[in-house]
């Protein structure tokens, strides 16, 4: 979040529309921030019109046989379906833009996006600023209260500011009760030996 992936896809079909390109844009009807489910918008306010969908099967159902750009912003909402359906979009010659959150505020896989990243042509894969500490941010910090959410926390929260920061590896923090209790002569069996000191560095930060 945060990183400009909203705006980005704005952009891009901005530009598509000017170059007289037949646009369709769809949006995750859990999204219902700023100007509603109807519109995608990035958090400055800017935005375009959106159809929302709740499953990939409405975006197949919608989806015009002319359209030749397709663009799909909160995508990692959306089910496992989606992929097949983009896929059978981009092989039909549309050109496909997809924006979402590639990991949940756990720091794990987000919904469809790992397969969606993986069979995409081209990936640019935005950062956001560390809130903590100014470094380049790849993690959504949920805030509970001013205080990390727990790990056992439901998965997806729609929320802004209010709810979220971004942050960095080193000062995302997800607490959870007996997570990280692993057994220690398990991890030391780990090969090679650098992967040892990799995996006892990751329990002492974790711990």
């Amino acid at each position: 979040m945060f990183s400009g992936k909203s705006e980005e896809l704005i952009r891009r079909v901005r530009r598509a529309l000017i170059a007289r390109r037949r646009v369709q844009v769809f949006k995750s009807a859990l999204d219902d921030r700023y100007h509603g489910i109807g519109h995608v918008s990035s958090h400055d306010g800017t935005g375009v019109d959106a159809i929302p969908v709740r499953s990939s099967l409405e975006v197949a159902e919608l989806v015009h046989p002319d359209a030749q750009v397709i663009a799909v912003d909160e995508a990692q909402f959306l089910d496992d379906g989606i992929v097949d359906v983009i896929s059978a979009l981009a092989d039909r010659g549309a050109r496909v833009i997809v924006a979402g959150i590639d990991m949940d505020f756990r720091g794990e896989p987000f919904g469809p996006m790992p397969r969606i990243l993986a069979l995409a042509e081209a990936v640019d894969k935005l950062h956001a600023i560390c809130m903590v500490c100014g470094n380049s941010a790849t993690r959504n910090q949920r805030l509970v209260n001013g205080e990390p959410a727990p790990y056992e926390s439901p998965v997806v929260q729609v929320g802004g500011h209010e709810s979220y920061e971004a942050r960095c590896r080193r000062c995302h923090d997800v607490p959870s009760a007996g997570r990280y209790q692993i057994d220690l002569l398990t991890a030391l069996q780990a090969e090679p030996a650098e992967a040892r000191v990799l995996t006892i560095d990751s329990l002492r930060k974790r711990a």
